[in-house]
């Protein structure tokens, strides 16, 4: 099938999840020259939803390969447990020898060292959370609303009464594109955060 479709993501995507992490991680824009390790916005921000969270990870598939993807988790408190657990130790032995060298690295190992969690006020209301990528041969056609509905009927078909998202306070465009599909801004502290009911 070569027509775009939006599918669960397999095993076989992981590469390209790191890929397309990498080449939207400046505010939507190619971040390669942010980080020295070329996976290292893929280590932060997506490969560990394919692999801990399949059943919430989708991708836009174009001729066999993935070109976007909405990846999340129903339980961001028991989420972010797993990663502890199961992700970070792998993580932190793969960037064990990384020298800080571009502008994001530092900010990288910290958060590889002492991982942020969500604040309870947030997950009170809004327990699941998800990210989403497109790269630009697959923005502008749809496919970003698409990919965001499939995500939230997936999380309303588990029962889950509200998600959140965390945004680059740089990216006007997404922001709007949030508001636009209802999310509201319920951010804290020094995180852009957006929320939507799911339930009633």
């Amino acid at each position: 099938m070569n027509d775009p479709h939006i599918r669960l993501a397999t095993d076989q995507d992981t590469d390209q999840a790191y890929d397309i992490c990498r080449l939207t991680a400046a505010a939507g824009e190619d971040g390669s020259h942010l980080y020295s390790d070329p996976r290292m916005a893929g280590y932060l921000h997506s490969a560990a939803y394919l692999k801990l969270e399949p059943g919430c990870a989708f991708v836009l598939d174009q001729g066999g390969r993935a070109v976007g993807y909405v990846i999340g988790t129903p339980d961001t408190a028991a989420f972010e447990a797993r990663m502890q657990r199961d992700w970070w130790p792998w993580v932190r032995a793969q960037t064990s020898a990384m020298t800080i060298s571009h502008p994001k690295d530092q900010m990288a190992a910290d958060r590889i060292a002492a991982p942020q969690t969500q604040a309870p006020e947030i997950l009170a209301q809004y327990p699941a959370h998800l990210h989403i990528n497109l790269l630009p041969q697959a923005q502008g056609g749809g496919w970003g609303r698409k990919m965001i509905e499939t995500q939230l009927e997936h999380m309303r078909g588990l029962g889950v009464a509200g998600l959140h998202l965390g945004l680059d306070p740089n990216n006007h465009r997404a922001a709007a594109f949030y508001r636009h599909l209802g999310f509201i801004d319920i951010s804290v502290s020094d995180q852009m955060v957006y929320g939507i009911r799911l339930q009633g």
